[in-house]
Order: C-alpha cells, then structure tokens, then sequence
C-alpha cells in the first residue's frame, strides 16, 4: 500500500516563494516499484474541485496546467523517493489545499505519460495548506 504525506505549506505573501515536500512510503516492488508509477500535485479551494497543477511521468517528463506553467517546477528524489512542488511567484488565486498523489501506470501507456486528472488517481496524501496574501 502507498502512503504519501505531504508537507511544506505555509502562508506567505504574494511574489513569495514555498517548496511543498510529499514523502511516501510503500514503494516496496513488484506491483508497488516507484518506477511504475507517475505522480502528481492537485489543489483544492472550498466549493471547486481539485484541480491537477503538475505532473510527472515514470521518465521524468513532466506537464502543467496553464496557471502555473513558468512558476512551478515539480521534480522527484528517487534516492529518497519524496516528491517536490518548487512554487515560485505566488499569487493569492494560489491559495489553496495542496495534495500530491501517485498512479501506476497502465501497461497500455508509455512510461512519458502522465495525469492531472484527479479521477485517474488511486494514492493521495492528506493535503498542505497554502495561503498567499496580496
């Protein structure tokens, strides 16, 4: 069983940068190798749904949603197995509960692909808050 816990959130102000952590545990092999899997960062307002910002392939290819493309970086330490959301010029339409969330990838896809559809997912962690004040 995968198990991703996410950390880093805080309040900053607008232009101001945060580098979200998610660790996980569970990557044990065979059905649960890491290098099978793609993973993502989603965030959350009250009232919308969860919105998908980053995400990342098993290769490492990576893809963002608009509103962040240029401002957000996500990457993966593979020694430590913990994933990162590098969020720089925060805006307060940023605010937001922030959830990382991993996939196994089909073995009907290629190992570039991945998701920022929240309905593809089966991990999530418990979420970060971030909240950006202008």
């Amino acid at each position: 069983q995968v198990r991703l816990a996410e950390a880093g959130g805080d309040s900053v102000q607008a232009g101001g940068s945060l580098k979200l952590s998610c660790a996980t545990s569970g990557f044990t092999g065979g059905e649960y190798s890491m290098s099978q899997y793609y993973m993502a960062w989603f965030r959350q307002t009250p009232g919308k749904g969860r919105e998908g910002v980053a995400c990342i392939a098993a290769d490492g290819t990576t893809n963002y949603a608009d509103s962040v493309e240029g401002r957000f970086t996500i990457s993966i330490d593979k020694t430590t197995r913990t994933l990162y959301l590098q969020m720089q010029n925060l805006q307060p339409e940023d605010t937001a509960l922030f959830y990382c969330a991993a996939q196994r990838r089909s073995p009907y896809t290629s190992y570039w692909h991945c998701s920022r559809a929240s309905s593809d997912f089966r991990f999530w962690g418990q979420g970060t808050q971030v909240t950006v004040s202008s």
